[in-house]
């Protein structure tokens, strides 16, 4: 079997291994790979492996030996997945191999905001605790989470996980889910949306992006917020407006926002939060623990050598 990894830097940059899927077969992998570049590299492959590259319905025409694509994340938006049925090609993707990972991701960012570590780890690397007058200082909000409240909008996976640790530090979780109040975890609740952004200290990101939940972060939500209130989202940019939240920021309406998913990946230049104030933005790296990008190596070469031995898992062409 002729395999290609389309883009592999993003998985693995040097500090992981290919060999299991090297024992697949004939395996080829390129760091990047451009649109242009993408059908002379896929010639003849029976199975592309991709994380960001997109396949579309006349790239898969094209290949008539295509027979399987495996993509490198939970996510599989980057392939035409109606095309891929019709001609019979099995998409698989790597689900639940980031949670513990990416709730982390979101108390680095609410702690972050709250005692602001690093600040005070810079100004003392200049000299400014050396020569202060006092024993300490500080100069920003220092904030308590006990008893505070956090709102998390879906409860999938990460959802839960991020649950679990809010109430491990003593805040009060507001859940909007789809699952009834019998089914939730004790001391959890259950509210409409506007509710929890309303009565939140806290609200953290976890809902699949729909039409529906497209830019469900706006100006009329944000103005539901409490003025000390913090957002993160690590689960999908276009979940927020840009504009709207750097308007939020900018005037103070809310306290903070921790983002670690945009829109528009690199983020564009003009990108109106990357100078918002109280904006802290990292650069999509919740799920790239190694331990994480450990389990997905291990996923994908998993659900290539299932199909290999003809039963296929995580199928989401079926």
């Amino acid at each position: 079997m002729k395999i290609v990894v389309l883009d592999g830097y993003g998985l693995n940059p040097g500090d992981l291994s290919w060999k299991g899927m090297e024992a697949l077969g004939e395996l080829t992998v390129y760091d990047r790979t451009s649109p242009s570049e993408l059908m002379e590299r896929s010639e003849g492959a029976e199975a592309l492996i991709t994380n960001k590259t997109l396949i579309t319905a006349e790239n898969m025409e094209a290949l008539p030996d295509l027979k399987y694509i495996g993509v490198l994340a939970t996510g599989y938006n980057v392939v035409d997945i109606e095309a891929a049925k019709a001609r019979g090609i099995v998409v698989t993707n790597i689900p639940a191999y980031s949670t513990s990972s990416v709730a982390q991701m979101v108390f680095a960012h609410i702690l972050n905001i709250t005692q602001r570590v690093g600040h005070y780890a810079e100004e003392n690397s200049k000299g400014r605790w050396t020569n202060n007058a006092d024993f300490c200082y500080w100069d920003t909000d220092l904030v308590e989470l006990d008893g505070k409240k956090m709102g998390i909008v879906g409860f999938g996976n990460i959802g839960q996980a991020t649950a679990r640790i809010a109430q491990a530090f003593g805040m009060e979780v507001l859940l909007y889910t789809s699952k009834e109040q019998s089914a939730l975890p004790q001391g959890m609740r259950k509210v409409a949306l506007d509710e929890l952004f309303a009565e939140s200290d806290v609200i953290s990101l976890h809902c699949p992006l729909t039409p529906d939940t497209k830019e469900m972060v706006n100006a009329e939500r944000l103005k539901l917020m409490k003025p000390g209130a913090i957002l993160v989202n690590t689960g999908r940019g276009p979940l927020v407006n840009e504009q709207d939240l750097a308007d939020a920021l900018n005037e103070g309406r809310i306290a903070a926002a921790g983002l670690d998913v945009l829109p528009i990946e690199p983020a564009n230049a003009d990108n109106p939060l990357l100078g918002a104030k109280n904006c802290f933005i990292t650069p999509h790296i919740a799920w790239a623990t190694k331990e994480a990008r450990t389990r997905l190596m291990q996923i994908a070469v998993q659900n290539l050598k299932s199909y290999q031995e003809g039963y296929i898992i995580n199928n989401v062409a079926k």
